[in-house]
């Protein structure tokens, strides 16, 4: 990153989706990456992130991931180049229990743009989840939810505490051996609220592939940066594979699922709406 980054153009990124490294020692098929204490790791921060605006349109998002010991240092970097809009907390539900701590079950996205005139599609990342008040209006019709075959289910304003994410196990189709690998759907709802098919989607820290996948299979381009050569290989054939499988784990016919609802409860639901026909 550190040798590509001057050789980029100025403005022609729409959207920028920044996974670095977290102050964590992690060993990157070879490549360490060792913890260090919170000032030397935003001092690392501060080393790259201000060659990144840039590159990036004047109406252009951001999105940078973390953990909760990173946040704040990466949140300093961040304010002093970004206008900050949210802070997403998203539920990673993967990994062993502590015996004297909380389990770790939750990481953040620093959300942000460059300016107020930024994109952000609302209806394209509306989630899917079950009625649990069915209300009805004066006529006894559905209020603001649809009855289905399956269950009830409304389309729900996204909100910046994401519940709906599977982190990818060994058998789904988009794992690979990356140890920090990214899910396609929290890729995809990122994508698809802050850029517009056709736009420019650049990762830094391109690791696996995910970013790139995602935004060939919902029409962006994409420019992604990687160091290691295995990683780069995983991502080609990702790529690849995006060719003729366009598909995304938890995304369906224009909504987004809640975690564990059945393709069953989809297929009802857009029978019930005139989406697909019995």
């Amino acid at each position: 990153m550190f040798e590509a980054l001057p050789y980029l153009p100025e403005g022609f990124v729409d959207l920028l989706i920044v996974d670095p490294p977290y102050n964590l020692s992690k060993d990157f098929n070879g490549v360490v990456f060792k913890a260090m204490s919170p000032y030397a790791y935003q001092d690392w921060l501060a080393q790259w992130v201000p060659q990144l605006p840039r590159l990036l349109k004047p109406n252009a998002s951001i999105y940078m991931c973390c953990d909760w010991p990173s946040s704040n240092a990466i949140y300093q970097i961040f304010a002093e180049y970004f206008q900050v809009r949210n802070r997403i907390t998203w539920e990673r539900e993967k990994g062993r229990g502590a015996k004297r701590n909380w389990k770790n079950a939750s990481e953040d996205i620093w959300f942000g743009t460059v300016s107020d005139d930024y994109t952000f599609n609302v209806e394209a990342v509306k989630l899917q989840r079950r009625v649990l008040a069915p209300y009805r209006d004066g006529s006894g019709q559905p209020k603001d939810w649809q009855d289905t075959k399956q269950g009830k289910f409304r389309a729900t304003h996204p909100s910046n505490l994401w519940t709906d994410i599977s982190v990818p196990f060994w058998s789904m189709p988009e794992n690979t051996d990356h140890p920090t690998q990214k899910p396609e759907k929290l890729v995809a709802k990122m994508i698809l609220a802050s850029s517009n098919p056709g736009d420019v989607v650049l990762d830094p820290f391109l690791g696996s592939g995910t970013t790139s996948v995602v935004a060939k299979k919902l029409g962006r381009r994409y420019v992604g940066i990687e160091q290691a050569e295995l990683y780069c290989c995983l991502a080609q054939k990702r790529l690849a594979m995006a060719e003729e499988d366009l598909t995304i784990q938890g995304y369906r016919d224009g909504y987004f699922w809640e975690r564990n609802v059945e393709v069953g409860d989809r297929k009802a639901f857009l029978e019930t709406n005139g989406k697909i026909e019995s």
